[in-house]
């Protein structure tokens, strides 16, 4: 079957078609691409906008030492939307974190009301201060490396992350690591 006929064959039994799929994982896509822009402008509130009032949030790493999981986070929306009234009062180098994400792999449920993602990302941090603030201000530095495991509810062309499992390669976090990342 040539990509044409593919692109333009008649919907699976009880599935979308195919441009219902795009649609919906174009939503998706911009979701995550936004998410990263607002959390980027340490924009909270709207990137909680985002999310569904179910959404679950959790940051973790697996951990050699001890094979098991390390939980850094895990909270409701609720429990995020009281987190990031603190936020200003935690204390921190207030450095900016600065995301890379990049979207590999989205999954459309077969009624399009769902969908699951995977992407890549990487944080930098710019330093403003620190130990040696004469030498390091101005500096940036590879923070954070990891995947986002996404799952969304998808309604009137519009998707909302229901969770957000955040996967680090890393296991030692430093100053604004209290963010969500």
């Amino acid at each position: 079957m040539d990509i044409h006929t593919e692109m333009t064959a008649p919907p699976l039994s009880g599935g979308l078609d195919p441009a219902q799929a795009r649609e919906a994982a174009d939503a998706v896509r911009n979701a995550i691409y936004r998410a990263t822009i607002l959390l980027d402008s340490q924009k909270w509130d709207e990137w909680l906008a985002l999310c569904d009032e179910s959404f679950v949030y959790d940051i973790k790493a697996w951990s050699p030492e001890i094979n098991y999981d390390m939980t850094y986070l895990h909270g409701s929306r609720k429990d995020l939307e009281a987190l990031i009234r603190l936020l200003p009062k935690h204390n921190t180098d207030h450095s900016p974190l600065t995301r890379h994400t990049t979207v590999y792999t989205v999954d459309v449920s077969d009624d399009g009301a769902t969908a699951t993602a995977v992407s890549a990302f990487i944080v930098f941090q710019h330093l403003l201060d620190g130990t040696n603030s004469h030498i390091d201000s101005g500096e940036s530095r590879l923070f954070l490396v990891g995947k986002y495991y996404d799952t969304f509810r998808i309604e009137n062309g519009r998707a909302l992350f229901t969770s957000r499992e955040t996967r680090l390669e890393n296991r030692r976090l430093d100053k604004g690591s209290h963010w969500p990342i």
